[in-house]
């Protein structure tokens, strides 16, 4: 039986007062793509920080390649990688510099190599030279999935990959992702408001509001669900808590919680 990727079980997240993730379970398969959607708030970024270990979970267990992260999280992080554009690189280094960070980090043997073969396959090879704080929002996002795929982990967790970038090199990234999925199986977590990019990339999808998983499915048994023809409209609808699917489960009225912006 294969071994799941990522198994998160009755999550649960608070500060102080404020439940930002309230009891959610899922899982991610080695060469899935799950996306989390929500609006600001929902608890998504809480969600992968967690996953992360930047923060520690109140209750809950989660295993990321069959590994408990509270517990012993050290023999797999060197698996695992992250990208975000709203994480800033170290702005006064330059793209060569922070790459070969990231690589010292990881432990990548044959450094100068990996960051050849990312600068050619990203077209990052004009801007090795350049401070990073000297790039385009666009550039910065090709550099920050540059630096996720240094490790080629087998986990990957994206907070809004293509944000600022332009319709052409927003759908060259999401090909290359795809590609790099297909060929190691990784696992992918997408937290997304580009709805068009979680129906290309996703296999399932987890709809969370108010700190909670409030449906699930492929988007197109969400979209079937809904009677809705795209995604936007199934997260409009979820968000305002309208047209709810015909079903038994699903009419009865959500349980209204107060939680912070987090």
């Amino acid at each position: 039986m294969t071994q799941l990727s990522i198994e998160v079980e009755n999550l649960c997240k608070s500060f102080d007062e404020i439940l930002a993730v309230r009891n959610i379970s899922f899982t991610v398969a080695p060469g899935e793509t799950v996306a989390l959607l929500g609006g600001n708030g929902a608890g998504k970024t809480t969600t992968i920080s967690i996953l992360l270990g930047v923060l520690l979970p109140t209750s809950g267990t989660i295993r990321l390649l069959g590994q408990d992260i509270v517990r012993d999280r050290f023999p797999i992080m060197h698996r695992i990688n992250f990208s975000s554009p709203y994480v800033d690189l170290p702005r006064r280094l330059t793209v060569r510099q922070n790459l070969m960070f990231f690589c010292k980090l990881y432990g990548i043997v044959n450094a100068r190599e990996r960051i050849a073969q990312l600068s050619d396959e990203l077209e990052l090879k004009d801007l090795l030279k350049r401070q990073t704080g000297s790039l385009s929002a666009g550039q910065k996002t090709r550099v920050s999935v540059a630096k996720a795929l240094i490790n080629e982990p087998e986990i990957l967790l994206l907070d809004e990959p293509t944000a600022s970038l332009d319709p052409d090199t927003a759908d060259w990234v999401r090909s290359y992702l795809k590609a790099y999925q297909n060929r190691t199986r990784a696992a992918i977590l997408l937290a997304s408001h580009n709805m068009s990019e979680v129906e290309r990339l996703c296999d399932n999808v987890l709809m969370m509001k108010s700190g909670q998983i409030v449906d699930q499915g492929t988007p197109c048994e969400l979209l079937q669900r809904y009677s809705r023809t795209n995604l936007e409209e199934v997260f409009l609808d979820i968000a305002r808590d309208r047209n709810r699917p015909n079903t038994s489960e699903s009419t009865e009225p959500r349980e209204n919680i107060e939680v912070g912006d987090i």
